[in-house]
């Protein structure tokens, strides 16, 4: 079972992921409109929002009391870091907005399984479901397939005016990633 202290931290000795390739076609495209439920009740088109964007995708959050969804999780590359992920674009928050940045995460998990995370966690921005795929498909981001669920492979980007100016794929420590994007913002 997952306790929170589990979720909050990453284990020593994770696979690294490796980039196959699979989100090389995505810098210079644009963002398509596609509705996204929002954690507040919100519905959210990426596409349309002017000015600066980043988003965070992952795989799946845990549940504090709740098993992984497969024994082996931890043994997926990119697979365990789902909170430290979040939680490190939360703690940088504030900076990202100073900047003229709005940061989203997104997965494929329901709004309702999303919205548990985002109170525990203590997330000040919106998190988007793309439980029906559909900006995965149009945007054909990284995927992975675990026990009948298909996940985001972990993923980011920055978009400006609708178009993706530079993604990071993979991510790996998921907890370095927010300081990373930042960084980039910075340059």
């Amino acid at each position: 079972m997952m306790n929170e202290q589990s979720l909050s931290q990453l284990p020593a000795g994770l696979p690294v992921p490796v980039d196959d390739g699979a989100a090389a076609h995505l810098d210079g495209t644009r963002l398509p409109h596609i509705p996204l439920q929002a954690t507040d009740g919100s519905v959210v088109d990426l596409a349309g929002i002017a000015g600066t964007v980043v988003v965070f995708a992952y795989p799946r959050t845990g549940r504090p009391g709740e098993p992984s969804l497969v024994d082996d999780w931890d043994q997926i590359p990119g697979a365990r870091g789902c909170t430290p992920h979040t939680s490190g674009f939360r703690d940088l928050y504030s900076e990202f907005t100073a900047l003229g940045a709005q940061v989203f995460g997104l997965s494929t998990q329901d709004r309702e399984y999303q919205q548990e995370m985002v109170e525990r966690v203590g997330v000040p921005f919106l998190v988007l479901s793309d439980h029906e795929l559909a900006l995965t498909r149009a945007l054909k981001l990284p995927t992975m397939d675990v026990a009948g669920h298909t996940l985001l492979k972990r993923i980011a980007w920055i978009a400006r005016d609708g178009v993706i100016t530079r993604t990071f794929y993979p991510v790996f420590p998921p907890d370095a990633n927010a300081a990373e994007v930042l960084a980039a913002l910075r340059e």
